[in-house]
């Protein structure tokens, strides 16, 4: 990374020379401890490079929201984010929807362009590229695969990605806590499968009875929405190996943080279930991480893409536990940014707990579009500038910005030219993503699915016998009141206590789950 320190341009005013309401803006951002360099200072029209722009590095786990129409520059807003966190040891995790986020691996091309930008701002770009490790949910597309066992996703993850209502989540969480009690782990969805089939049946009904039962219409729901769920090729997220979210938190050999990439292109039109993903993600990372508290440098910044999905048709439980895991994971160490179009796609609970905001351009051509406007510059503190007319006459990578200054204090709104990321602004070949998997050293790990014994084998083997004992030979021999039942089977069966022991629980003991159900896993 070239030094951030930043170069005056040619013509440039220095700070006693910016025009008096801009003053105190620019002194707004006079950090003296490590700092991000975004950009320079905008004011009617004219970029100021010795005024700069930055964040400061240990603000960065306070969370934050990069916001702008389409074709604003959000993307390109990330990259130069990333590119210096790497730079400064921290882990950065990515979400690249349009696949376009690839390039941060190589060095960037200059030109006319980017030599005019960064004279602009007063950076002195250099072409450089970073470490990237490339991840794919389930393996689809150009990607270490991401997979999570059915019991780790948990059943109100699990419910928001199958479009349960209530009811139906709250019977989801009840077969959870039934397998969970008896060891039947669920690792892919056909063990989930089988697990409501067997509570539906006449030998599973009687086990739910005194927990409130599970009702044949109600499991009719959640097996078909699961039997659509497979059917749309999702049964490859689910499964085994799973991954270590600990792996989001490496540093390449030469001391730089590692950016994780998530390829998504290839199912970027399941928007729900990567963005549930993402919060599947994000609470194991919480569960998992020990407190640290204010610490120099984030231990990871997490960016959270097409934000608006993960909330959309939220019940208020489940916009309960993403405030409350927002709100607790900053102790971690782990800085979230969410990336939407509008401030207003996040709750106000959620929004009120980031401190740190780039707002590229928006549009107001219809209606709604002015609503929008609006309320996005309300949630802004008082500023010289017209946010209104400033808002939707911002360029392509220029932004408003306000962050915390390093004594936690919000800065003033800065109009900003950002500065031009120096790896490559686009995609890398394919065949070049795919060498960079097969090289990388998770590939042994996770590459290879596993279809290890689970509930769906265990209830399969225990109906076998099951089966056989109504035939006329085992009438005969046995009468069928001395048969032991199917949950008997399962549960004084070998198998079961080694599955029990192999997930680490007792038998008997339910698996301790997160504010969004998931399984917590030691590390």
């Amino acid at each position: 990374m070239s030094d951030s320190a930043t170069t005056p341009a040619p013509g440039g005013s220095g700070p006693a020379q910016l025009p008096a309401p801009a003053r105190p803006i620019a002194a707004g951002y006079a950090f003296t401890g490590p700092a991000l360099d975004l950009g320079a200072l905008l004011w009617d029209g004219v970029c100021h490079p010795d005024a700069q722009v930055r964040v400061p590095l240990p603000m960065l786990n306070r969370h934050g929201l990069v916001a702008g129409a389409t074709g604003t520059g959000k993307t390109k807003t990330l990259q130069l984010v990333a590119e210096q966190l790497s730079a400064q040891g921290v882990p950065v995790f990515l979400a690249d929807v349009k696949g376009d986020l690839s390039g941060i691996a190589r060095p960037g091309q200059g030109g006319d362009r980017v030599s005019t930008r960064a004279a602009e701002t007063g950076q002195s770009w250099s072409a450089e590229g970073f470490p990237v490790e490339f991840l794919a949910l389930g393996g689809i597309g150009h990607g270490i695969p991401v997979r999570a066992t059915v019991t780790s996703f948990g059943p109100v993850l699990l419910s928001k990605v199958l479009g349960l209502n209530r009811t139906q989540e709250q019977s989801l969480g009840l077969i959870f806590h039934y397998a969970d009690t008896k060891g039947l782990e669920l690792i892919d969805l056909k063990d989930l499968r089988a697990v409501v089939a067997f509570l539906t049946s006449d030998e599973g009904k009687p086990e739910l009875k005194g927990v409130g039962g599970l009702s044949t219409a109600t499991a009719g729901v959640i097996l078909r929405s699961l039997t659509a769920f497979e059917a749309q090729g999702m049964a490859d997220f689910f499964g085994e190996p799973e991954f270590d979210t600990a792996d989001l938190l490496r540093l390449a050999p030469d001391g730089r943080g590692l950016v994780s990439v998530l390829e998504l292109p290839a199912v970027q039109d399941k928007p729900q279930l990567f963005s549930t993903f993402l919060m599947w993600l994000l609470a194991d990372l919480f569960h998992d991480l020990p407190e640290v508290g204010d610490a120099d440098k984030p231990k990871l910044v997490f960016f959270f893409d097409e934000a608006h999905l993960l909330f959309h048709d939220a019940s208020d439980a489940f916009l309960d536990a993403i405030t409350q895991t927002v709100r607790l994971i900053r102790s971690k160490g782990v800085g979230v940014f969410f990336v939407t179009q509008t401030p207003k796609d996040v709750p106000s609970d959620v929004l009120g707990q980031l401190g740190n905001r780039v707002q590229h351009a928006l549009r107001a051509f219809t209606p709604d579009d002015q609503k929008a406007l609006k309320a996005t510059v309300k949630t802004f503190p008082d500023s010289p500038y017209d946010l209104e007319e400033l808002l939707t006459g911002l360029g392509t990578g220029e932004a408003v910005i306000t962050v915390l200054s390093e004594n936690g204090a919000p800065t003033p709104v800065a109009a900003t030219r950002l500065r031009a990321p120096e790896s490559l602004m686009g995609p890398v070949d394919p065949a070049e993503l795919d060498r960079a998997v097969r090289e990388s050293p998770l590939h042994g790990r996770y590459a290879q699915a596993v279809d290890r014994e689970s509930a769906f084998e265990k209830l399969t083997a225990a109906q076998a016998p099951a089966e056989a004992a109504k035939g006329p030979k085992a009438k005969r021999e046995k009468a069928p009141a001395e048969e032991p039942s199917l949950v008997e089977q399962v549960v004084g069966s070998g198998m079961f206590r080694s599955l029990a022991r192999s997930v680490g629980t007792q038998l008997g003991r339910e698996i301790t789950r997160s504010l969004f159900g998931t399984a917590r896993r030691g590390r």
